[in-house]
């Protein structure tokens, strides 16, 4: 298989029973989870055969269900299978995964520090710990449990690879650039390294840079999703749209009901087609510049703009989807704040209503906006960083200088999707995003 100019290795399903009458290593298990997770296909028959051996009671046949368990995402079920087995590192290490994923840091530190007695690599655990402690935010205790690692500098990949997670979590992201890099140069081919040194270029513009390190990622390992995902946006920015293609199509290949991938074909289907006309775009742009120009930027008085702002009129653009009528009929607007309005609009050649003449009227809705809490408000100041959006979705709102999730719900659907490369796709994932937290996109409606 090839991508681009890409030779794409193969991946072929390892040898390895994991109910067979002992434990594979963890290193087989690693492997084996690999091969499941590369596509839909392989999950649903594993999914299969760990439901086939579910009434097996038998001691090692609960050990094996566990770590299955596990690695189809069903983590309560693991830990129940887990605590039936017989003690292993194996056992202790994947409870330790387990309860890791369901926020249990202390139990799964201490099911790690078990699993030294049943044999498991003194440094594996250790940087285990580091990766828990990380996870539950405590950068202190991480950072202790790693400063006991600093005799595997230069040694160990793995050591390097948990600095540099550490160092990204704690916003030192040249540092954990570093980290990466020498992780790369201990294994070249340290697949999660890659991926996180590719991100960090991609971010900070190195897009050459991240185009190589994913490119690497995709040649050695054909279904490492989000790289093909952060490629394709890569590719489409630089409007080479066959490359982009070719990703996303890799992506399908092994994951059908992939839902971004679906989505992102599409906006790549209509990039290829789409017609650009240069000086009807420059003409738009001017105009929604003047139309985009916030009610903030002229002088008003103090009930006139308290009056837009509850009735949730921030953009010039605005004030052409009411009328002179609507306006008056608000709450302590009176003729002159109306005399203000009209004034601001005339000297930009607008005018009240504008936009109604040119599509069916709407009765909107115009309610008194609830006051802010001060949590509310917590929230809104918060930096879009914390969404965890994909590479694309990031981009595309620092072109359009938003920083914080405030100004984000500031935005309608109209103005991100004016951002060039800015589609369909970006848009579902900001609004889930916002969605999951309690909060949307700010509505014309």
């Amino acid at each position: 298989m090839i991508i681009g100019e890409i030779p794409m290795e193969q991946l072929v399903e390892p040898a390895i029973n994991l109910f067979a009458d002992v434990l594979p290593s963890l290193e087989e298990i690693k492997s084996l989870s690999e091969y499941i997770h590369s596509g839909e296909k392989n999950l649903m028959e594993f999914a299969r055969k760990v439901d086939e051996n579910m009434n097996n009671a038998s001691s090692q046949s609960s050990g094996a269900l566990g770590i299955g368990l596990y690695i189809l995402g069903r983590n309560e079920e693991a830990i129940e299978k887990l605590r039936k087995t017989k003690d292993s590192k194996q056992k202790h290490i994947y409870m330790a995964y387990a309860l890791r994923k369901l926020h249990r840091f202390d139990d799964a530190v201490e099911s790690l520090l078990k699993s030294l007695n049943f044999g498991a690599d003194a440094l594996s655990v250790s940087l285990e710990k580091a990766a828990t402690y990380r996870h539950a935010k405590n950068y202190d205790a991480a950072a202790e449990q790693l400063k006991s690692c600093a005799n595997f500098e230069n040694v160990s990949a793995e050591y390097h690879y948990q600095l540099g997670r550490l160092d990204e979590a704690l916003g030192l992201y040249d540092k954990a650039s570093d980290n990466y890099r020498k992780t790369i140069a201990l294994s070249p081919n340290h697949q999660n390294a890659l991926f996180h040194l590719a991100y960090r270029c991609d971010l900070s513009g190195e897009e050459d840079n991240a185009i190589s390190y994913y490119r690497q990622i995709v040649s050695h390992s054909p279904t490492y999703v989000s790289a093909l995902m952060n490629l394709a946006v890569l590719y489409e920015d630089r409007e080479q749209f066959d490359k982009a293609s070719q990703c996303i199509e890799t992506v399908l290949e092994t994951h059908p009901n992939h839902k971004r991938a679906i989505l992102f074909k599409k906006d790549i289907d209509s990039s290829k087609t789409m017609f650009f006309d240069e000086e009807k775009e420059i003409k738009k742009t001017r105009k929604n510049q003047i139309l985009e120009t916030p009610i903030s930027d002229f002088e008003l008085s103090v009930r006139s703009r308290n009056c837009l702002k509850k009735m949730k009129i921030r953009t010039l653009g605005d004030l052409l989807n009411i009328s002179e009528a609507e306006l008056l009929s608000y709450k302590n607007f009176g003729e002159t704040s109306l005399k203000e309005v009209k004034a601001i609009l005339e000297s930009k050649s607008l005018y009240l209503g504008m936009a109604l003449e040119e599509k069916p009227f709407v009765q909107p809705q115009i309610e008194e906006a609830p006051p802010v809490s001060d949590q509310d408000q917590g929230l809104l100041n918060k930096p879009i960083d914390d969404l965890q959006l994909s590479v694309r979705a990031k981009k595309c709102l620092q072109k359009l200088n938003i920083r914080s999730i405030g100004e984000l719900t500031s935005k309608t659907d109209a103005e991100l999707l004016g951002c060039k490369n800015f589609g369909v796709t970006s848009l579902n994932e900001i609004k889930k995003s916002l969605a999951d937290i309690e909060l949307s996109l700010r509505s014309l409606d």
